[in-house]
């Protein structure tokens, strides 16, 4: 499979600062690590998959959109997406991005890329087993 690159990040998403490089190169090769973990859980290859030209275009798409992500969430404290703040009754409240911080990949982006398992069942709402003798309940 041809690697997906920082130049792809760059590409895609936007020029990086020169310390932002190197960790790039590693969030690619762990965001790629963990997709290709998925892919095994629900019995599938990502490499073999990735064969494929639209297909790889939108596991790069889905690696640049996790690696940006990533890149975005400070480092030096927890990221908030929703905060709130009261004047006399002393209220604060805030919502953490990812609790614990870390590399996360969406629901989303994991079904863009085929690899949300599937459920499947079915409901039998007439009861139609043949019995020994031949005949159906």
């Amino acid at each position: 499979m041809e690697i997906i690159s920082v130049d792809d990040v760059m590409l895609l998403w936007r020029p990086l600062k020169a310390d932002e490089i190197e960790r790039t190169r590693a969030l690619i090769q762990s965001v790629l690590s963990s997709l290709r973990l998925e892919a095994r859980n629900v019995g599938k290859c990502l490499d073999k998959m990735a064969e494929d030209p639209s297909y790889f275009e939108v596991l790069r798409s889905v690696v640049v959109d996790v690696v940006a992500r990533t890149l975005m969430t400070s480092t030096d404290q927890e990221p908030m997406v929703q905060t709130s703040e009261a004047a006399l009754g002393y209220s604060w409240s805030g919502t953490f991005l990812v609790p614990g911080g870390g590399l996360f990949i969406k629901r989303s982006e994991l079904a863009r890329l085929g690899l949300r398992k599937q459920k499947y069942g079915v409901i039998d709402f007439y009861d139609t087993h043949q019995r020994n003798d031949g005949s159906l309940n």
